[in-house]
């Protein structure tokens, strides 16, 4: 696997793959590699010849009192994984080479931004989607692929993509759990021993608001029994929970379409987030 720090020497490999007719793909992460970036790394070799993993650590989607400083930075264990992986170049680039002195440009994507995380760290999704968009302009990769579990994200990068015309396919891949059924997560490793053991509960709690939901369940009463059942198995607080469209992730009070029910809490100062897919009603019964 190649290392590039530079814009110049990023470019002239991406380059010579093009010049040699290979489909490129990129792997965007803030590092601190668990096994679901690598399972975004074995999805990008499917729909690729050549893999582009990039690693920096985006200070503009951190707000005020976030995690920024402590986040965890593992430069040279993540390359080793992405070697195991299969990936052939990692794009590492420090702070100036992506926010150069100057630098001025904000992009934010409305609606699907709006509410859930976007709600809870205002400006969050603007630095997400301005550090895409460069990535994008930077490897131009054929294919980009991210986590499902951040549902949000992935529906603004795939809203802002097609806004901006990029030439690329967005693929989304499925969350990777821990036995216990957790979403893994690079922030799981801040979590004390009874802290974790007590995260389980999350991923328990929105499978069963979906068994509900899609029994025909109310939606506002299934709702309030997760953030009721994550407070009382010690949670610190619900941030929301709530069921939007899949496609566009409006609300919904009524599940009469695809839908995807989103939630985020804390517990040990830690915020998780999670989400699952939850189909309607006439879509089960017609067993599609």
């Amino acid at each position: 696997m190649q290392t590039a720090r530079s814009l110049t020497d990023l470019r002239a490999v991406v380059a010579g793959w093009r010049d040699s007719g290979q489909r490129i793909a990129l792997v965007p992460t803030m590092g601190a590699l668990h096994d679901g970036h690598l399972s975004l790394i074995a999805t990008a070799r499917r729909h690729a010849d050549k893999v582009v993993a990039s690693i920096f650590v985006n200070p503009t989607q951190f707000g005020p009192n976030e995690d920024l400083d402590r986040y965890p930075r593992r430069e040279k264990a993540d390359a080793a994984l992405l070697v195991e992986a299969g990936c052939q170049l990692l794009w590492l680039p420090d702070v100036a080479a992506m926010y150069p002195k100057g630098f001025a440009t904000s992009i934010r994507v409305s609606g699907v931004s709006e509410g859930l995380c976007g709600g809870v760290r205002p400006g969050h999704f603007d630095g997400v989607a301005t550090v895409v968009a460069k990535l994008f302009n930077q490897v131009l990769p054929d294919v980009a692929v991210f986590g499902e579990k951040d549902y949000q994200q992935l529906a603004v990068i795939r809203r802002m993509a097609a806004d901006l015309d990029f030439s690329l396919d967005i693929v989304g891949a499925p969350t990777v759990r821990e036995p216990d059924g957790l979403a893994m997560s690079s922030r799981n490793a801040y979590l004390s021993k009874e802290a974790r053991e007590t995260a389980a509960a999350f991923p328990r709690a929105l499978r069963t608001a979906v068994t509900a939901l899609q029994n025909g369940d109310p939606v506002a009463a299934t709702l309030d029994g997760v953030r009721a059942e994550l407070l009382g198995a010690g949670f610190d607080a619900v941030d929301y929970v709530e069921l939007r469209s899949a496609e566009d992730l409006q609300p919904l009070a009524q599940l009469d379409r695809r839908a995807r029910l989103l939630a985020a809490a804390r517990i040990g100062g830690v915020r998780l987030i999670d989400n699952f897919s939850v189909e309607s009603e006439k879509k089960i019964a017609a067993g599609a």
